[in-house]
C-alpha cells in the first residue's frame, strides 16, 4: 500500500487536450481531412504528475489550476482515480480550464497550440501559500514552463531552500533562460534536443533539431550554471551530463503511433527514480523505458505506463 507522505511535488499546467489524428500535418494554410478525432486529460503539469504517480510508490503532489468549468470538474474526477492528491488544484471562478489542440501524423509526430486559460492564474503568491511541511516531506520537485515564470522559479526556489532535488523541464523552450538566475534553483534541467539548442544560445528553434549536437549544448547548459543535464533525443534515447560525466542511453525500438506526451513520460519516471535514490544515469533509463512504452499508444495521460509496465518492460526489454 502507498505511504501517506507524497515524495514528489509537480508544479504546473493542466488542460484538456482535443486531438485530430490523421494521416500528415498540414502545412500553413492548408486543410487535410479524413482526420479522427478524440479528447484527453493532458497539460505538461498534470501529465508529468499522473506519470509519477502510475510509477510511485507514494502519493503525488499535483499545484495547479483549472477553470471553474465542465473540463475542469471532468480533470479533478480523473486526477482522483490516479495516485495523485488533490488539494493544491485551485479551480479558478469565471476561468476556463487549459485547453491544447493538438495534431498528430501517422509517424507519431505532433502540432500544439495551447489557451492557457486558468494556468495563467497560478501565481507566486499562491506558492508561498503553501506549507512548509509540504516542501519538507518529499524529495523531489518537478516542474515545466507552462506556468508563469514567475510561479515556477518560486516553487523551485522553495524547493530547493527546503532541501527537494529539483527538476525542470524547460517547455515549451524559452531562450530567457539561459540569461537568468534560474539555474541556481535548478539540479537537473531536461530539455529535448531542440529546446537544449536554443538554451545553449546556439540556434532558434525552429532549426534547433536538425542543427542539434547534443554533447555542445549540454556543456554550454554547464557553463550556464545547469550542473545536472538529460537531453532527450526521441527514438536515439537521451544524453545524461552529471557533473563531468557525459553518457549516452540508447533508445527503445517501438513503433511510434503518438509522442504527445513522451517527454511528460520521461521525467514523471524520472523524478520516481530520483526521490528512490537511484543516479541519475540509472533514472534515465528507467525513464526511457517509460517514454518509450508511452509513445506506442494513443494520447497524453492515457498513454502513461505504470509502475508495474516500467518494470516488466526493463526486465524483458519488450514493450
Amino acid at each position: 500500500m502507498a505511504s501517506a507522505t507524497p515524495r514528489i511535488i509537480v508544479l504546473g499546467s493542466v488542460n484538456i487536450d482535443l486531438v485530430v489524428r490523421g494521416q500528415r500535418l498540414p502545412k500553413p494554410g492548408e486543410t487535410v481531412l479524413g482526420g479522427e478525432f478524440f479528447q484527453a486529460a493532458g497539460g505538461k503539469g498534470a501529465n508529468q504528475a499522473v506519470a509519477a504517480a502510475r510509477a510511485a510508490c507514494e502519493p503525488v503532489v499535483l499545484i495547479a489550476a483549472v477553470g471553474d468549468d465542465d473540463y475542469g470538474r471532468q480533470m479533478l474526477d480523473g486526477f482522483r482515480h490516479e495516485n495523485l492528491l488533490t488539494n493544491l488544484i485551485r479551480a479558478e471562478p469565471g476561468q476556463a480550464t487549459g485547453v491544447a489542440l493538438i495534431l498528430v501524423d501517422d509517424r507519431g509526430e505532433n502540432l500544439i497550440s495551447v489557451a492557457s486559460g486558468a494556468n495563467r492564474n497560478l501565481t507566486a503568491a499562491d506558492v508561498d501559500a503553501i506549507p512548509d511541511e509540504v516542501f519538507r516531506s518529499a524529495a523531489v520537485f518537478l516542474t515545466n514552463l507552462e506556468s508563469p515564470l514567475a510561479t515556477v522559479e518560486r516553487g523551485l526556489r522553495r524547493a530547493k531552500e527546503a532541501g527537494l532535488i529539483t527538476i525542470l523541464n524547460p517547455a515549451p523552450a524559452d531562450g530567457a533562460l539561459g540569461r537568468d538566475e534560474l539555474a541556481h534553483w535548478v539540479d537537473v534541467i531536461t530539455p529535448n534536443e531542440g529546446e537544449a539548442a536554443l538554451l545553449a544560445g546556439h540556434v532558434a528553434l525552429e532549426t534547433a533539431t536538425a542543427a542539434a549536437k547534443p554533447a555542445e549544448h549540454a556543456r554550454r547548459l554547464r557553463e550556464l550554471g545547469f550542473a545536472k543535464c538529460v537531453i532527450t533525443l526521441g527514438p536515439a534515447g537521451c544524453l545524461v551530463v552529471d557533473d563531468n560525466e557525459i553518457i549516452t542511453i540508447s533508445g527503445e525500438s517501438v513503433r511510434a503511433i503518438d509522442a504527445t506526451a513522451a517527454g511528460d513520460a520521461f521525467n514523471g519516471a524520472l523524478a520516481v527514480a530520483l526521490s528512490e535514490g537511484r543516479s541519475l544515469a540509472e533514472a534515465a533509463r528507467w525513464a526511457n523505458r517509460a517514454a518509450a512504452i508511452a509513445v506506442t499508444r494513443r494520447g497524453a495521460q492515457p498513454s502513461l505506463p505504470t509502475r508495474a509496465e516500467i518494470n516488466a518492460g526493463v526486465e524483458t526489454g519488450e514493450v
